[in-house]
């Protein structure tokens, strides 16, 4: 294996992993366990496709994977006696959450923008297109994931109440008390229309960074009540953003120059290789991104025949601006659902499609410009999720040949779901957008391109950019202020904005008069209300379709 999996357990954890010879993980492709994923799959994907078409969301389905291996597992036969364990449990989760964005984001969002504009022909050339991407999207986060740019310490909210969940449920006791009070407040508070993920994000996250999102999330939710301006039609979140993008892409590459650096100069020999084997991951990453990126643009490019449409310099700078898109994208999706839960690819997505607009590519360019871009990011994010979960089970990296086994098998997993995602898609889009049911969303940025833009919009993107740059500087890599700004400003939810603030004011207050050792019940309770939040949501999305079915 070519990634930072090889690399740490011959040098780094060679000695503290000696004693996973005896302890092996469970293996996604035993008979069973398999055959479980592949139902997993097919039901994430259909619920997914149906949801994104009728209601034009895609719930977190990965608590619902764990709690179908925990309900099988309840059953007296010695076949189902495999989901017993926790990692059997993690893998089911991992498998209906890959299932669910697959199909829905990476997959059906991209298809529907080429159909809404009327070019049915440019459907398969973009299918294969991104159906490739999500695929390098998963990838590209399994082997960054445990890097200084995506540390497997970092917050990944839905895959600490993921991994919370599971461990309850196994252990029982007080934590599994105490969780079960969270899902029971996250589900009441769903009930009555409360965003109860943020509140229960503000618990574990980092302060700074969420504090900064809950700003942005009431600053768009109160301008326009407030002051008579819709700052989304003035293009201020999307300027932010990318000002603030921009400079988090400096910053990564800052932080490998810098981790370099130190472990050149300051580090012990185990320290120092830890760091250039992190090093060596990103690197290896971001080249293996940026080519596999270059290549799907270009295929998409023939594939569309945009060629017959385009110069060979302005195809060379579609191709080249495709792939920067697409991974820039990726990235901002995944830094932003790390330290938040929340990741903008919407809209993150739209940006892409106005600088193209800017730069003036060709409208039918546009089209599968924006499908390309939006399909990255979501796989990468839950990616992100599901591996901190398993992270988490496995002991928090205290054997890291056994972490590193598990984080293979768990790409294993979210593959089948991909692989199972693609055909489902495939099979039934027809029949779906034969309907009018296509993603809601897909209908902006048809509407997006054909409208243009002015110098006005250009004008807008550029001055509000350096505000979101400064943030982003100043906060530094590890807050992600000016992207987690930014985030907030892109999303219209007042609600969420009070939610992360009261729950950051109630952290504060039990971190004063109980301490740190209140931390670890905050964070399970935490866990349990965005568990409870999550499925609610699901649930309560299923019987809102029963109307659209008919």
């Amino acid at each position: 294996m070519s990634n930072i999996a090889s690399t740490t357990v011959d040098g780094v954890a060679g000695r503290e992993g000696a004693s996973a010879a005896s302890k092996e993980h469970p293996s996604s492709f035993e008979p069973g366990t398999f055959m479980f994923l592949v139902a997993l799959s097919l039901f994430g994907a259909i619920i997914a496709i149906q949801l994104l078409t009728t209601l034009g969301v895609t719930p977190n389905t990965s608590i619902i994977g764990a709690l179908v291996a925990m309900i099988l597992a309840r059953l007296p036969l010695q076949f189902f006696a495999r989901f017993r364990s926790v990692h059997v449990q993690n893998l089911a989760q991992s498998t209906i959450s890959a299932a669910t964005f697959g199909a829905a984001n990476s997959l059906l969002l991209p298809i529907g923008i080429p159909f809404l504009f009327g070019r049915p022909d440019l459907i398969m050339p973009m299918f294969i297109g991104v159906s490739l991407a999500m695929l390098l999207d998963g990838y590209l986060l399994y082997r960054m994931f445990g890097t200084n740019v995506f540390p497997a310490t970092g917050t990944w909210p839905p895959g600490v109440a993921a991994a919370e969940a599971i461990k309850a449920g196994d252990e029982g006791g007080s934590q599994a008390k105490l969780l079960g009070l969270g899902i029971a407040l996250g589900a009441l508070g769903s009930w009555f229309k409360i965003p109860m993920s943020a509140f229960g994000t503000a618990f574990i996250g980092n302060i700074w960074a969420l504090a900064m999102f809950g700003v942005g999330l009431l600053l768009r939710g109160y301008t326009q009540p407030l002051f008579g301006l819709d700052i989304s039609k003035l293009y201020i979140p999307h300027g932010v953003m990318v000002g603030a993008g921009l400079v988090a892409l400096f910053q990564v590459v800052a932080l490998i120059r810098g981790k370099k650096r130190v472990a050149a100069e300051t580090q012990s020999t185990l320290q120092a290789n830890a760091e250039k084997t992190s090093q060596k991951a990103i690197i290896g990453s971001l080249k293996l991104g940026s080519l596999g990126y270059i290549g799907l643009a270009l295929l998409i490019a023939l594939g569309g025949g945009l060629y017959s449409d385009m110069s060979p310099g302005m195809l060379l700078a579609f191709v080249l601006y495709a792939a920067f898109a697409a991974f820039v994208h990726e990235l901002i999706v995944g830094l932003a659902a790390m330290h938040s839960g929340w990741f903008p690819a919407f809209a993150v997505a739209l940006i892409t499609l106005v600088i193209g607009l800017l730069i003036g590519f060709p409208p039918v360019a546009l089209a599968m410009l924006c499908g390309f871009s939006v399909a990255t990011g979501p796989a990468f994010a839950d990616m992100g999720y599901d591996l901190k979960a398993g992270y988490m089970l496995r002991g928090n990296g205290a054997d890291m040949a056994f972490e590193m086994n598990g984080r293979r098998q768990q790409l294993f997993a979210a593959l089948i779901a991909f692989v199972v995602a693609i055909p489902v898609v495939l099979l039934t889009y027809n029949g779906y957008f034969l309907q009018g049911l296509v993603p809601p969303v897909a209908k902006v940025y048809v509407a997006t391109i054909k409208a243009g833009v002015s110098a006005d919009i250009a004008k807008a993107l550029l001055i509000w950019a350096i505000p979101g740059a400064l943030i982003q500087l100043l906060g530094g890599s590890k807050r992600q202020l000016g992207v987690l700004l930014a985030t907030g400003l892109l999303i219209f939810n007042a609600k969420a904005g009070w939610a992360v603030m009261v729950g950051i004011a109630l952290r504060l207050l039990i971190v004063r008069f109980a301490g740190d050792k209140a931390r670890n019940q905050m964070e399970v309770f935490a866990a349990g209300v965005i568990a409870g939040d999550a499925l609610f949501g699901f649930f309560n999305s299923l019987l809102a379709t029963k109307p659209a079915g008919k």
